[in-house]
């Protein structure tokens, strides 16, 4: 039960931590229809984590919690979406427990692991054989139509983000990027939002992207492209095999050429994953513009 003023997430406990959740760990989600594989990453101080888990198309953002002896409880909110993970030491360096959305609970299993990592995010989504670049004409939120040809993106590195404002690690993305922008956009670099909303009604979309928009002071446009889905996003943009998690983001040389797909997004929750992303990130679009 919530209580104004009462910030502790779960009941405070005399019982000191018997172990510590604090690391990497391989974490697997079991579900009725399958098993995902996903990474835990926690900073413990004391009885009180912090931390996320990151899946392949993002991560469940900031989860915040206690441990008590041999146990512990986080939750988090993913936009409009509670989470709750309890478990179980079995060993300092396994456990066992349940993953609780508002759909489901699943059954969970960790095992520490300082390596650990998710596949490669530059493999789910690449050109099909025969193309090298992207197209599409949208409009913006003015209504104008834009595409990739027109004057202000030629000769320009271009970023490509697929996005929907429902979607929370799209929110994360864009908050990085709208900083991000800002900082680099005199370098000869251009961001092209591509939204895909809950109804496929320019209006109403308009509405909620400006809303998005104006709430993380995006700088660079933002296009209506259609229903939000990743069946949507793929017949929007042909030349790629397939969109397959939102966010996804397209980087594109200075001659208009695909140069990498990146699929999901590990946001500030994430700790060191998102520090290794932006190293990352800046090393790319370095490399783009020296070319």
């Amino acid at each position: 039960m919530a209580e104004y003023g009462n910030l502790p997430r779960f009941t405070e406990s005399r019982e000191a931590p018997a172990l510590s959740l604090n690391g990497s760990w391989d974490i697997q989600i079991i579900t009725p229809a399958d098993t995902d594989k996903t990474v835990g990453n926690f900073d413990q101080k004391g009885s009180l984590l912090t931390g996320s888990i990151l899946t392949i198309s993002g991560d469940y953002r900031f989860f915040e919690g206690v441990v008590q002896g041999k146990k512990f409880s986080l939750s988090a909110f993913g936009g409009s979406t509670p989470y709750l993970l309890k478990g179980e030491f079995l060993t300092d360096s396994t456990f066992v427990g349940e993953f609780v959305t508002p759909r489901q609970t699943s059954s969970i299993a960790g095992k520490r692991n300082p390596k650990a990592a998710l596949p490669d995010p530059y493999a789910a989504s690449h050109l099909k054989e025969g193309y090298s670049s992207v197209a599409f004409s949208f409009p913006n939120l003015g209504g104008k139509l834009v595409s990739l040809s027109d004057p202000p993106y030629q000769g320009k590195v271009v970023i490509v983000t697929i996005l929907g404002s429902w979607c929370p690690n799209c929110l994360d993305e864009n908050a990085f990027l709208s900083g991000w922008y800002k900082e680099n956009h005199h370098r000869g670099i251009e961001i092209i939002g591509l939204g895909f909303e809950r109804k496929n009604d320019f209006e109403s979309a308009k509405k909620s992207l400006s809303s998005l928009k104006t709430r993380l002071d995006i700088q660079y446009e933002i296009l209506f492209a259609g229903k939000a889905g990743t069946e949507a996003a793929s017949r929007a943009l042909p030349a790629l095999n397939s969109i397959s998690a939102f966010p996804t983001t397209i980087f594109i040389d200075r001659k208009g050429k695909v140069r990498k797909v990146h699929t999901g997004f590990s946001g500030p929750a994430t700790g060191k994953f998102f520090e290794a992303f932006k190293v990352e990130f800046n090393e790319l679009i370095d490399q783009l513009l020296a070319e």
